[in-house]
C-alpha cells in the first residue's frame, strides 16, 4: 500500500507542478507582450524584451507562443491586452514584508485576489509606502557553476562582471548570484554573454535591505502566503524579507518528501 500511496502523492505533486508551469508560461508571455509594447519588437534594440524572451526560452515556453506575444505587443498582430502594472504592499504572519507586482487587465480583480490571498493565510494588505522602503531595486544575474566548458569559479566571474558594474557575487550553492544596480544589469548580462558564460536568468528584482529571521513555523506561514499570491494569474512577482536559515530550509525540504 505504501508504494501506491507514494505514487499517488507523486502524481498529485506533478499535477501541481504542471498547473503552476502553465500559469508561469502565461505570466512570461504577458511580460513579453508588455516589453514589446513599451519598447518595440526588435530584440536588439529592446533589452527588456530580450531578457523577457530569454527567460521564457529558458523555461521552455514554445517559440511560437513567444513569437506571437512579440507580434501582439508590438502591434504587428491583433489581440494584445491593455496590461497595467500595479504594485501592492502587505505583511505575511510574523511581520514579514511582502511586495507584490501585478500585471493585469482588471485592476479590481487583481486587488481582490491579492487581499484574499493575504488575509486567508494570516497576512494583511498594507498602505502604499509602508513596506516598499524595505526593498531596493537591484539587477540580479544567476550563473550556474557547472558550465558546458567546465566550472565557473568566483574569480573568473568577478573578472568578467566588475568592470560592467557588478557590486557583489554571492554563492548560492550550485550557482553564483551577481548583484548590481538595476540600471547596470543589462551591461553585466552582456559582459557574461561576451565572455561565453551561460546564465540562467537576468532581471531587475527587489532585494530586501532589512530581513526578518524565521523559524520553521514562520517559514511555512510565509511560503503559504507566497504560494497563494502566485496562484493568481494577475500576480507576476512576489518579494519578501523573511530570512530562512539553512537548517530551516533543510526541514522544509523534509516536508516535501
Amino acid at each position: 500500500m505504501s508504494g501506491h500511496s507514494k505514487w499517488a502523492t507523486t502524481k498529485h505533486k506533478k499535477a501541481i507542478v504542471d498547473a503552476r508551469r502553465g500559469k508561469l508560461f502565461a505570466k512570461l508571455i504577458k511580460n513579453i507582450e508588455v516589453a514589446a509594447r513599451q519598447g518595440g519588437g526588435d530584440l536588439v534594440g529592446n533589452p527588456t524584451l530580450y531578457d523577457a524572451v530569454q527567460k521564457a526560452k529558458k523555461t521552455s515556453v514554445p517559440n511560437d507562443n513567444i513569437d506571437r506575444a512579440v507580434k501582439r505587443g508590438s502591434g504587428v498582430e491583433a489581440g494584445g491586452s491593455d496590461w497595467q502594472n500595479i504594485t501592492y504592499e502587505g505583511y505575511a504572519p510574523g511581520g514579514v514584508a511582502v511586495l507584490i507586482e501585478c500585471l493585469t487587465d482588471n485592476r479590481n480583480r487583481a486587488a481582490a485576489e491579492v487581499r484574499i490571498a493575504l488575509t486567508r493565510n494570516g497576512g494583511q494588505l498594507a498602505d502604499p509606502g509602508s513596506v516598499s522602503y524595505v526593498f531596493t531595486r537591484k539587477g540580479i544575474v544567476i550563473v550556474p557553476k557547472e558550465q558546458s566548458h567546465g566550472e565557473a569559479s568566483e574569480d573568473s566571474i568577478l573578472e568578467v562582471v566588475l568592470d560592467a558594474g557588478a557590486e557583489e557575487v554571492n554563492d548560492n550553492g550550485d550557482s553564483w548570484e551577481i548583484v548590481s544596480e538595476a540600471t547596470d544589469f543589462v551591461a553585466v548580462r552582456q559582459a557574461i554573454q561576451d565572455a561565453g558564460i551561460d546564465y540562467d536568468s537576468a532581471e531587475a528584482s527587489f532585494v530586501p535591505n532589512l530581513k526578518v529571521p524565521l523559524d520553521l513555523d514562520g517559514a511555512r506561514k510565509m511560503i503559504r502566503v507566497i504560494d497563494a499570491l502566485e496562484d493568481s494569474d494577475d500576480v507576476q512577482n512576489v518579494y519578501v524579507n523573511g530570512d530562512v536559515p539553512d537548517e530551516v530550509l533543510a526541514q522544509l525540504g523534509d516536508d516535501d518528501e
